[in-house]
């Protein structure tokens, strides 16, 4: 029996399947408002058979989305929207969850296919950006400003108003983006955060803004499930690691969080990733086997057969998948019949269920 599509289950719900579609920006929204790009770009992963849907890296204020095109969920008026996309992808059998986010210093960016790189905080769509010392992503560029206490807690109340609004929008999952080099994963890491305060220095003061963001946003939540990601690795020597990753993901696990979604890499430009099929996998096993918590691995999985493996192995729970989705949204109905597992097919599509 293929556990890639045995139904799993959490708490207070099951997903259809193991395979979770990871969050993907788009760098499409208005003014942090979702489109119609949104609806049938994350619609399509449930006609096509995903147990669970992420929506892209969703900002908790204006100055924390990527770049200018990022979602947002910092106003109630953003909620509308959202309710479309959840009732949709629910519809048709999926999970709907968002990962909210603060992206630090690497905020106020250009859109990937515009160049990517910062737009200064005096130029049309930038503006100026906060991070727990005032060290800039990339030399030459615009310093962020360095966190006061205020701001911290100010940050800590945008989580928690936008998982309130999360709930209204109808998310059942809650995924908090701590990795990548992103605001809660700046803290983290040594390489980053230089501040001599409660949260600076020690392992327990760089994990402490987390922590509390954690606390209060499981107090919003009744029937959904509490998600965080982090980058196990800096890939950089002195860096954050799975060691510490692994200490982190026990005191997650007291706090109620679910499942470690587990990818890694993004402080540092200077960071040295050996990638290749299955190179995060690691970092999600030994966090499951020392932690003992759901945890979902992503990174170079492409292939039905690879993907099952890692589950027969008992390397993680969850399989997530990004970059092969864009490329086949309906990679869960093809796995499936590769698998010679079963799974149902939109009814509108079934004349396409079987081959010649």
């Amino acid at each position: 029996m293929s556990l890639l599509f045995e139904e799993y289950k959490l708490e207070h719900f099951n997903l259809r399947n193991r395979l979770v579609v990871a969050p993907m920006c788009q760098y499409s929204a208005e003014d942090g408002y979702a489109t119609d790009w949104h609806l049938v770009h994350l619609g399509q992963y449930a006609l096509g058979g995903a147990g669970a849907i992420i929506q892209e890296a969703t900002s908790v204020s204006p100055e924390g989305r990527i770049s200018y095109g990022d979602t947002g969920i910092w106003e109630d008026g953003q909620i509308e929207k959202y309710k479309q996309i959840t009732k949709f992808i629910k519809e048709h059998g999926s999970v709907p969850g968002i990962q909210l986010a603060h992206a630090g210093r690497k905020a106020s960016t250009e859109k990937p296919w515009l160049g990517r790189g910062q737009i200064r905080s005096d130029q049309p769509n930038g503006w100026k950006t906060i991070a727990p010392s005032a060290i800039p992503f990339s030399e030459g560029e615009e310093s962020p400003v360095a966190m006061t206490l205020e701001e911290i807690k100010r940050v800590q109340e945008d989580f928690v108003q936008a998982t309130k609004r999360s709930v209204k929008a109808g998310y059942q999952i809650i995924e908090i983006h701590a990795a990548h080099g992103y605001l809660l994963h700046q803290y983290m890491s040594p390489l980053v955060n230089k501040r001599t305060d409660e949260y600076g220095g020690s392992f327990e003061n760089r994990v402490r803004f987390l922590l509390e963001v954690v606390e209060e946003v499981r107090k919003q939540l009744t029937n959904q499930s509490l998600w965080v990601r982090i980058s196990a690795c800096d890939w950089a020597e002195g860096g954050w690691d799975i060691e510490q990753s692994v200490t982190l993901s026990k005191l997650l696990k007291e706090r109620g969080v679910e499942v470690i979604d587990v990818s890694s890499g993004g402080a540092v430009r200077h960071q040295k990733i050996v990638t290749g099929p299955n190179y995060q996998v690691p970092f999600a096993e030994q966090i499951k086997k020392e932690v003992g918590i759901h945890t979902g691995t992503v990174g170079m999985i492409t292939d039905a057969k690879q993907a099952e493996a890692i589950l027969q192995e008992g390397k993680a729970d969850l399989i997530f998948v990004a970059r092969k989705m864009l490329r086949d949204p309906y990679f869960p109905l093809n796995a499936a019949r590769e698998l010679g597992a079963e799974i149902q097919w939109p009814n509108q599509y079934l004349r396409g269920k079987e081959t010649q």
